[in-house]
């Protein structure tokens, strides 16, 4: 996945359109854009939205945010949902795998009794949303199997700091901000599963997301999240490998295949070793 779009799950009309917005996932929100009065409605409108559009061909797979774990609302999201069988669950405000495998056990149970594939619904996980979830960014390897990337975020971050902004006058993140984003990074590499860069919230700066796209890519993060289908043409094209990086990728993989037990081979008049093996498989594991 390269775009990770949100959408309101109270509005029908916001998610027919996001279906034609060629973004690889679309996050269906129940938690932040919802009001509380209207939460069980919300449940309902995506329940119906998924039991249609999950059998639709090339469709965009079809997440959840679900309201936290410490909010009381989680059980009565998932059994309003999980009958209709999305691909996956977005837990807000996560704090590090204790979180991902509490969620994971209440997905067992959900599919359990809807007659879900065991351990097919995957678990996508906002893990920078307050200071106690940046400290637990290193404890998700090995929590659950489900759990396929951890995301990060600056806007609920800086409510829980107290800041002003989460930006400088120039545009960038500031220091907090930036070091919850390295250490997603991180922590995603140790656990083995995709780091997912944040929302850009200014819609109408295309320039300005495609220079965050780039950094991202660059810095090793697979996918962005948009808040506005204007957004997604942007972010596909930023994270799709080009053509000639493919190339690169693949005779990389080739070169070692043809030197089986060889340290370093050579490609193009450069010495490459095992990091460059890896860089390369997953590139090609994102075509």
């Amino acid at each position: 996945m390269r775009s990770l779009l949100f959408v309101p799950g109270d509005s029908r009309k916001k998610l027919d359109k996001a279906l034609t917005s060629k973004a690889d996932a679309l996050l269906i929100d129940l938690e932040d854009s919802v009001d509380l009065g209207a939460k069980a409605e919300a449940r309902q409108v995506t329940a119906t939205f998924l039991a249609e559009a999950r059998n639709q061909a090339d469709r965009p797979r079809l997440y959840v945010r679900v309201n936290g774990l410490s909010t009381g609302l989680i059980d009565d999201d998932l059994d309003g949902v999980m009958q209709a069988a999305p691909d996956g669950i977005v837990l807000p405000k996560a704090v590090g795998g204790v979180d991902a495998s509490h969620l994971g056990a209440k997905l067992a149970v959900r599919e359990a009794e809807f007659g879900l594939d065991d351990g097919g619904t995957r678990i996508l996980a906002i893990a920078t949303e307050n200071a106690l979830g940046v400290f637990a960014l290193g404890t998700f390897a090995g929590a659950s199997h489900r759990l396929m990337g951890i995301a990060w975020g600056g806007e609920d971050l800086s409510a829980d700091l107290g800041a002003e902004t989460n930006r400088r006058e120039d545009g960038s993140y500031a220091e907090p901000y930036r070091l919850a984003r390295a250490l997603t990074l991180l922590g995603a590499a140790a656990a083995g599963i995709d780091a997912i860069d944040a929302v850009y919230t200014n819609f109408r700066d295309m320039d300005g997301l495609a220079a965050e796209c780039r950094e991202a890519r660059r810095d090793g993060f697979v996918a962005k999240m948009a808040i506005h289908p204007a957004q997604v043409p942007v972010i596909n094209e930023a994270f799709t490998p080009s053509i000639e990086a493919i190339e690169r990728a693949r005779a990389v993989v080739e070169a070692f295949k043809a030197n089986p037990g060889a340290g370093v081979v050579g490609v193009n008049g450069e010495m490459l070793d095992r990091p460059h093996l890896l860089r390369a498989e997953r590139l090609l594991g994102r075509v």
